[in-house]
């Protein structure tokens, strides 16, 4: 229950107490309600190199526990806040174990209430002091305390870790085909920023100049290559892949299955013996490991022999990516073996081919549904001796529609961030889309540059 004490009920000397230990949740979530991204707040190495920010930081986030108290305890519900003189003493770090007390110095006329305020820690050092004025209730106000709303912070962290993999000191060049919509201009450019790739701008110069003009973005860092269309700069792009001229090829304002086909193509493209096939890398907020979620983009109706190399190159997109262990799911609809379903066929051969070593580097098990998949309680009820169920890192999907939709399914209601790159050609293809934001922008990049450097 909330009690308050209202003015005629305090006396001086009154004093109440709260404890709270600082998490980096706190200090994320006062940074996003209160919309300042000052770095003391949200870089740790920078507070560490600036300690006077980091008093005023984080003493800031103890101040809102004097606000706290004052408001559910003393006096209460009711209280209003007039002012407040506050000295921050000390820094506060990630861990301290503050106890914030308030107690009352003066009464004053027309329900005046002065406090004095101090903050401790756990060493019992004073981190701040002061006082606090305000106006207190006259009702007497007894109820039930409501429940504290829930926050969750997405922090996506693994598209963080994926940049400490790659190596920003040596960019490499990637062809960009026509780029002439800002959201592809953007990606090359942001990714020449973060040190990623030396942009090789393919197309009319006059009509990207305009582009970036109108985008405000400084070209001065790009190569060019003239081509008249989108076709035309497709075909040079895969030349300068094929002379060792480009480690990289980005899509620009061409379609996907225009700029593939040259890729694919027999006769000068750049196939490999390996299938050639898409990866979604996603950041999923409320799940626990990074996913890989195969194919997505470029085989529609993947043949067994296709969907062997789709799992292979997942594999080993895993392990570029540091994974422990690639834990393959192939995904079907049911639980079990039904061979009226073409997906869980498949994946009961694939698992054979596993078993003989024609698929190597990971584990894989299957069919298995999504949730089995992903959620280790269902896992433990339904395959108790598997070592991917409830752990999958990769996401084999049976066909591209189920993949798309899967992928954007995570994108726009589970908020994931989701990078995408293609796999099994001479060069990594990235794609791009309309939607991405700058962080999955670099981070296909990103991608691409671990898959030149193996």
């Amino acid at each position: 229950m909330l009690e308050n004490r209202t003015y005629d009920e305090l006396n001086v000397g009154d004093s109440a107490s709260l404890t709270r230990t600082l998490t980096k949740d706190d200090i994320d979530a006062f940074a996003i309600l209160s919309g300042d991204v000052n770095p003391a707040h949200l870089d740790e190495a920078y507070a560490r190199e600036t300690p006077f920010q980091k008093v005023i930081a984080h003493g800031m986030w103890g101040g809102t526990l004097i606000s706290t108290l004052l408001g559910t305890k003393l006096p209460g519900p009711g209280t209003i806040y007039v002012g407040q003189s506050l000295r921050f003493m000390r820094p506060v770090n990630l861990g301290d174990i503050l106890t914030v007390t308030v107690t009352v110095k003066e009464k004053k006329p027309k329900n005046m209430v002065t406090l004095s305020c101090e903050s401790t820690n756990q060493q019992g050092k004073v981190v701040i002091t002061g006082e606090a004025e305000i106006m207190a209730p006259t009702t007497k106000v007894r109820r039930p305390q409501a429940p504290l709303p829930q926050m969750r912070l997405d922090r996506l962290e693994r598209f963080e870790q994926l940049m400490s993999l790659v190596d920003r000191t040596q960019p490499v060049r990637c062809a960009v085909v026509y780029p002439e919509e800002p959201h592809t201009l953007m990606a090359a450019i942001e990714s020449a920023r973060a040190g990623l790739i030396v942009p090789v701008l393919i197309g009319s110069r006059e009509r990207i100049s305009a582009v970036a003009q109108e985008a405000d973005l400084d070209l001065s860092d790009c190569e060019w290559r003239d081509a008249d269309t989108a076709v035309r700069a497709a075909h040079v792009a895969v030349e300068m892949a094929r002379a060792n001229e480009a480690a990289a090829i980005m899509q620009g304002s061409i379609p996907v299955h225009t700029l593939l086909h040259l890729v694919l193509r027999h006769a000068g493209g750049l196939r490999t013996p390996r299938r050639m096939s898409h990866a979604y890398v996603a950041d999923v907020p409320t799940y626990s490991r990074p996913l890989i979620i195969t194919d997505a983009e470029v085989n529609v109706r993947p043949t067994l022999e296709d969907k062997r190399d789709i799992v292979q190159n997942a594999i080993d997109l895993a392990k570029l990516l540091k994974f422990e262990t690639p834990r393959v799911a192939v995904l079907s609809a049911a639980e079990h073996f039904n061979s009226n379903l073409e997906s869980s066929t498949d994946a009961a051969v694939l698992c054979k081919m596993h078993e003989r070593q024609q698929i190597t580097g990971g584990d894989l098990d299957g069919p298995m549904t999504l949730t089995a998949a992903i959620k280790p309680e269902v896992a433990k009820r339904i395959y108790p001796e598997s070592s991917v169920a409830g752990r999958a890192n990769i996401l084999m999907v049976p066909n591209l529609e189920a993949a798309n939709m899967l992928v954007r399914q995570l994108a726009h209601l589970s908020h994931a961030e989701i990078a995408g790159i293609v796999l099994g050609c001479k060069v990594p293809v990235i794609l791009s889309n309309p939607t991405d934001g700058a962080r999955t922008r670099v981070a296909s990049v990103a991608l691409a540059r671990l898959l030149v450097k193996a």
